[in-house]
């Protein structure tokens, strides 16, 4: 499919995907009161860095492995067991933490079902891989649209958080098992397999039968390691502002935070889309050493990027208290907040795409110390600006923050796209092949 198509169907997925995620936080905001949207934010902040680093973003690993060395066998096979750690130890941290029964029960059951997003998930990266999107869009819209349902049906008949999650459990599975695993089947089985093989019943048996052997695995995992914990950081970068809110304000101040943050989703749903779409484009142009396709490629991403940005912040000055009111309640109408998360989002989005361009030209460790330097620098800022300026602070410290990241991941692109050198032939040369020095 091409670039366009890919990104069409990304986009209708990612926004109908997020608008149900965002319906279902405003259920809850609706039919509960802040301090069970605070339960429920705080179920994900705490199995959201966990699942993010064992899940290794195997998904980008495969969309931009161009050379095909490893196998959806091996991918599928290291997310279950990537998949049944992050259980075990979530497990651990509500056991040890002391949390009260039902606060731990949700936590427990957002972990189950993100555990089912992963494996998902990993279908996803071999959909990706083929730029096959529309597929993934479809997945994506029927997940989101029965989870909506799903939780906010059995919220209202119960009023409990946990019953609600453990609707996203089914709904998840359902589609994991109905959608998903049949999308996988039906692209191995029509494709040509990276072994040779025709679409005969061998490719349709390794499909289902995930590989688990050691050796291999450990490499895929090496591979993706630095990967894992920029993920676990990227999470952090979320979660801190979170965990330092509940710390110093409470679970109401949570509650108030986490939704209106999630404005910010809006923009990130057209830069996942296009992010996503145009990975495997970015690194194939890196891998053939056509540094001048990647930069205009890249440089039309950022340049959306920056448009979202200005354009949200632009919403958030208008009508800011307006929209806040109107999606949840009237206490959750803070336009000073929203306008200084629409300012750190816009960092967000162009980071987000700078973050793409360094994985497709497999500049994955020197991730790790960048975004180890984003979060030491949200940590202090929050610690510091949360007890003087409440729920601003944390929006002020995430503005702080996600600037060092993008000025540190402007540096690496640069570096990257110096390290592509396009050697031509020399003029009248017979040979027209041409030599890429690639690091």
């Amino acid at each position: 499919m091409s670039l366009r198509a890919n990104f069409s169907w990304t986009f209708v997925g990612n926004v109908v995907y997020a608008g149900s995620q965002w319906g279902m936080l405003t259920a809850l905001a609706k039919l509960g009161s802040p301090e069970m949207v605070g339960q429920f934010a705080l179920g994900l902040t705490v199995t959201a860095p966990v699942v993010m680093f064992t899940n290794l973003n195997l998904r980008a690993v495969q969309a931009t492995d161009a050379k095909q060395e490893y196998l959806f066998r091996d991918y599928l096979g290291l997310r279950l067991v990537t998949s049944t750690l992050a259980l075990l130890v979530i497990a651990g941290i509500v056991f040890a933490s002391g949390y009260e029964w039902e606060t731990a029960a949700v936590i427990l059951a957002v972990g189950v079902a993100k555990a089912i997003e992963s494996v998902s998930d990993a279908f996803y990266g071999l959909l990706q891989q083929r730029e096959r999107m529309d597929r993934i869009a479809k997945s994506m819209m029927i997940k989101g649209i029965l989870s909506l349902a799903s939780l906010s049906i059995i919220v209202y008949l119960t009023g409990s958080v946990f019953w609600g999650v453990m609707g996203l459990v089914f709904a998840w599975t359902l589609i994991l098992i109905g959608y998903d695993l049949r999308s996988g089947l039906l692209i191995l089985s029509t494709s040509q397999h990276p072994e040779g093989k025709g679409h005969d019943e061998d490719v349709q048996a390794e499909t289902v039968r995930p590989s688990l052997q050691a050796r291999t695995l450990a490499r895929l995992a090496w591979l993706a390691l630095p990967l894992g914990v920029v993920m676990m950081l990227v999470s952090l970068r979320t979660n801190i502002p979170r965990y330092l809110v509940e710390r110093f304000l409470g679970e109401y101040e949570l509650g108030i935070y986490a939704a209106v943050a999630y404005v910010i989703v809006a923009g990130n749903t057209v830069v996942h889309a296009l992010g996503g779409s145009a990975s495997p484009r970015l690194a194939h142009y890196y891998a053939a050493g056509d540094g001048r396709a990647f930069r205009k490629l890249l440089l039309q991403l950022t340049g959306i990027g920056v448009a979202l940005g200005s354009a949200g912040i632009l919403v958030a000055l208008a009508g800011g208290k307006q929209i806040l009111s109107l999606l949840y309640k009237p206490e959750y109408a803070r336009e000073d907040l929203l306008v200084l998360l629409m300012v750190a989002g816009a960092f967000i989005y162009v980071a987000e795409f700078l973050t793409r361009a360094m994985t497709a030209a497999r500049y994955l460790w020197v991730q790790m110390p960048l975004y180890a330097l984003t979060i030491g620098v949200l940590t202090l800022a929050c610690w510091w600006l949360i007890p003087l300026y409440g729920l601003n602070g944390a929006a002020i410290a995430l503005i702080i923050a996600m600037a060092v990241q993008a000025g540190g991941s402007v540096l690496v692109v640069l570096r990257a796209l110096h390290a592509t050198v396009k050697t031509l032939p020399p003029s009248g040369s017979s040979d027209q092949e041409e030599v890429y020095r690639t690091p």
